[in-house]
């Protein structure tokens, strides 16, 4: 550590003024604001990104990013605040977080991450801002709406139409089939009729010739 101390002449007297008496500059960190913070909204998400400038390798994978947001025409002490959990200088917010046609500003700060011992640091300034607005889910249309509706119907009424069509011929089947056997029972029947008849045509005329 370092011994940090003021001198100068205070009433008339040459005074020395100790600071800190142990100063260690890891633990007094302040970075530089973020900077060409940049967005990109669709109708799905918004993504931010920026980047860092002056910042020792070693400490770029220990910062802690701040995000706030708000609508562009409110104040910044109604905006939304996000920690972002990953050292990666960029973010994502999702469309179920933003009103659709309504303009909106973000900004971001850094620090060093809470959860690092070996060093430690106040929150840096805001960065510039950026400006960006959510795209509106683009509108189906109707033509292309009725072709989707016609293949979503397409597969029952195919199978509907098959299966009333394998119905109809399983009971012209069944009917056809007692048609059939209702012939030939008639025909069974018929038959030791007409043998009765033969044979009693025979008796008579054998009576006649006697």
């Amino acid at each position: 550590g370092y011994r940090v101390s003021l001198q100068g002449n205070f009433f008339g007297h040459n005074q020395t003024y100790m600071a800190f008496l142990e100063y260690n500059p890891r633990k007094h960190i302040k970075l530089d604001p973020p900077l060409n913070i940049q967005s990109n909204a669709t109708a799905s998400k918004c993504q931010i990104w920026w980047s860092m400038w002056n910042v020792p390798w070693y400490l770029t994978e220990i910062l802690q990013y701040e995000l706030q947001y708000k609508e562009y025409s409110m104040s910044w002490e109604v905006a939304m605040n996000k920690t972002l959990p990953s050292s990666l200088p960029q973010v994502e917010i999702e469309a179920t977080e933003l009103h659709s046609g309504v303009t909106y500003a973000a900004r971001v700060r850094c620090k060093i991450s809470e959860n690092e011992n070996s060093y430690h640091s106040q929150w840096s300034e805001w960065s510039q801002t950026t400006v960006f607005q959510r795209a509106d889910v683009p509108k189906v249309s109707e033509k292309i709406l009725n072709i989707k509706t016609m293949q979503y119907l397409f597969i029952p009424l195919s199978f509907g139409t098959l299966l009333y069509l394998f119905w109809n011929c399983k009971l012209s089947s069944r009917y056809w089939c007692f048609l059939t056997l209702g012939q030939k029972a008639s025909s069974a029947l018929i038959f030791p009729h007409q043998l009765l008849s033969f044979s009693h045509s025979t008796v008579c005329t054998m009576g006649i010739l006697r």
